[in-house]
Order: structure tokens, then sequence, then C-alpha cells
């Protein structure tokens, strides 16, 4: 088969790589400062929430899977305050702990935009739609582990390390169908080449939307397993 003629095929590794770059693209933006994430990825079997905060998102459509981001308090907190006082917050006014409502709500924020990035490349590089839930946040003293709630035929399960810039660490893992998008024909997939407007549309749909869920590990547990369709 000629060279021109070979399909060009998207599986999960790009669509974790588009994730990923995602990440990286929305909080090197919004905390003015630099996350990188590792080279290596782990495949894993089961998708939790870890303390002390986890964040999660379900998505479907063109296909299924969900999306967990893992934060050590230090990580949470270094994030959170970058990211206010880069919004012009004086640090007099930060939350102290990461137990505070507000870190949470942040963190949602921050993921609702990452996901948003993410799902608009979908759109645009893989010509497909997907649509999410609003973020959940979980202050958590202990493990909690999750199930999608649609049936995976060949789920495929992924962990990625992140660093920030003080080296702190946090980690993203990924629960897709497994899948394949074949190139047919070429088409315009062009990029959104300014980050600071990708902020201000999400920042502007934020003030009419409703804040992001935070949920206590204690008081609602029903809520989630609930959520989750268990």
């Amino acid at each position: 088969m000629s060279d021109e003629n070979e399909a060009i095929v998207y599986g999960t590794e790009d669509l974790l790589s588009s994730l990923c770059n995602s990440v990286t693209r929305v909080l090197n933006v919004a905390t003015q400062s630099k996350v990188n994430y590792s080279g290596m990825v782990q495949r894993i079997t089961k998708v939790g929430l870890k303390p002390d905060i986890g964040c999660f998102v379900l998505f479907d459509g063109g296909f299924t899977g969900l999306v967990v981001l893992n934060f050590a308090a230090d990580t949470a907190m270094e994030i959170y305050e970058r990211y206010m006082l880069h919004m012009g917050m004086p640090k007099s006014e930060l939350a102290s702990s990461h137990t505070s409502d507000e870190v949470s709500n942040i963190l949602g924020e921050l993921m609702n935009q990452i996901v948003g990035d993410f799902t608009g490349k979908i759109r645009r590089e893989l010509q497909t739609n997907i649509t999410q839930n609003q973020p959940k946040m979980l202050v958590l003293n202990k493990q909690i582990v999750l199930s999608v709630d649609t049936p995976l035929d060949r789920p495929e399960m992924r962990r990625v390390s992140f660093y920030t810039e003080k080296s702190n660490i946090f980690y993203l893992e990924l629960a897709i169908d497994r899948t394949e998008f074949i190139r047919l024909h070429d088409f315009d997939s062009s990029e959104i080449s300014d980050p600071d407007a990708l902020l201000d549309q999400e920042r502007d749909s934020q003030k009419s939307a409703s804040a992001p869920a935070v949920l206590s590990a204690d008081d609602e547990a029903d809520e989630l397993l609930k959520s989750l369709g268990m």
C-alpha cells in the first residue's frame, strides 16, 4: 500500500496526549507557572478519587469516559494560590486550608476549562462531539473507587503524573472505551491560537453557569453514588 493511501489512525494514547496537553495549556496560563507531565503513562485497572482532593468529570457522545484529577493538599494549595494571585487577589485574603470550599471551587473551575479545551480539540481534530457534566470535587481522607455510569465494552484506563513548578505532584486518570478514529480525507483542524482568549471565554461562561458542586465525602456519599449511577 502506498504512503498516501495509508490511513491516519488516532487511538487511546492520542486522546490521552491531547487531554494532557489541555491540562498543561490551561494551568500554565491560569497560574502563570510551568506544569509538566511525565513522558511515561501507566496502564491501570481501576480509576479512583484519592486524597486529598479528587475531581472528576463524566463525558459521552462520540465516545464515553471519565476524567479524574487527584491532588495532594500542597499541590492543590499551590495551584489555587497561584491562580488567585494571578487574578489579582491579595495574598492575605486567600484561603489557608485545602478543605476550604473556595479551593475546591477554583479547582473545579480549572477542570471545567481543561475539559472544555479538550472537547474543543476533539471537535476540530476528530470531527466528533463529546459533552461533559459539571465537575465534582471531594475532599477526601480515604480512598474512594469510581466506576463509569455506562457500560464500557473494552475499557482502557491510564494514569499520568504531572509536576508543578514547586515539584508538587498530581495525577490524571482517564477511563474510556477502546476506540480508534481513522482519517478518511484531509480537513482543517486549526487550533485556537490564544490561550488567554480561551480562558476569557471560559470565565464569561462561568458567570452564567452554576458553581461546580462541592461534595463532602462523609455526608454526601449517597449523592456521589447516585451521580455515578451506582
